[in-house]
């Protein structure tokens, strides 16, 4: 079992009608462990009962948004059982596919769609990496604000594995170009991903958090029944062209691809540890130095 990590990984600040969480794991990039996951969880309901609150800020501290799942710090706890948030039961102990089946339903799939979900609005303020399971926390959130220097992917099909469990990538990108960005696996900068429709704004790093907060005031002032009904129509129309059913499908087969690494390997992510998936993130500049 991984060490929990003592000091908050999550920071929570409201000022002036706009909530503020802050992913804390700077050292690890803000992997996401579960500890993080479930006290996202409880910031964002935070910013759901608080009726001063008008809109979210979903930020990263250090160097990084989040490089995605803990999939090796020492903080990693995918063995820990916490007080869940869905009626799903406790994944710990559970044999073959149904311990992690279990547990991603939970801090995976089901957490992401109850994020989504928050009738407040989100914005996810995006510098550094936004990997894996970091794009799908910039996913959730109803507008995307990037830095010039951020850059996005999803390289689990390395693993043997369709994309991350919140599997959004033909909604928010061009079906193609979502073939395109999981057959590389390789970054998508930010101005490529604002072409694609995917980020809302590309700023320079230094200009990011007046951006961000300049536009989270400016939907502040609108109504917030207005703010919650708009958000639920735009999210329900994503839901008739068939975004949960899509999902499910693929969480499915996600699932299939982690019992089968596990038969033919003995690892159900197939090989790859964090220092392997960084890896296979370097850049063709990269590798010239």
């Amino acid at each position: 079992m991984g060490e929990q990590q003592t000091e908050a990984v999550v920071l929570y600040e409201a000022v002036d009608g706009v909530a503020t969480v802050t992913m804390s794991r700077p050292e690890y990039h803000n992997a996401q462990n579960s500890q993080m996951t479930y006290a996202l969880d409880a910031a964002l309901k935070r910013a759901s009962d608080d009726d001063e609150v008008k809109v979210i800020v979903l930020r990263g501290a250090g160097k990084h948004f989040s490089a995605g799942h803990d999939i090796g710090t020492p903080g990693r706890d995918i063995n820990k059982t916490f007080d869940r948030a869905s009626l799903w039961y406790d994944h710990v102990g559970k044999p073959g596919g149904e311990f992690l089946y279990v547990r991603e339903q939970e801090v995976y799939l089901g957490m992401c769609r109850r994020w989504r979900d928050l009738p407040k609005p989100t914005i996810a303020m995006v510098h550094g990496a936004c990997v894996a399971g970091g794009l799908m926390l910039a996913w959730v959130c109803d507008l995307i604000i990037a830095s010039d220097d951020a850059f996005f992917s999803d390289p689990v099909v390395r693993m043997g594995i369709p994309g991350v469990e919140y599997f959004a990538h033909p909604y928010e990108l061009n079906p193609r170009i979502a073939k395109e960005f999981l057959f590389l696996g390789e970054r998508m900068s930010a101005e490529r991903a604002y072409q694609m429709g995917m980020v809302n704004r590309v700023v320079p790093r230094e200009e990011l958090e007046k951006e961000t907060y300049g536009i989270a005031s400016r939907i502040g002032k609108m109504p917030r029944m207005g703010l919650a009904l708009t958000k639920q129509a735009v999210n329900h129309s994503e839901e008739l062209m068939g975004k949960r059913s899509a999902m499910d499908a693929a969480f499915g087969w996600h699932h299939f691809a982690h019992v089968h690494n596990e038969l033919i390997s003995g690892d159900k992510l197939g090989g790859f540890d964090a220092k392997a998936m960084a890896q296979s993130q370097r850049s063709k500049e990269d590798e010239a130095k």
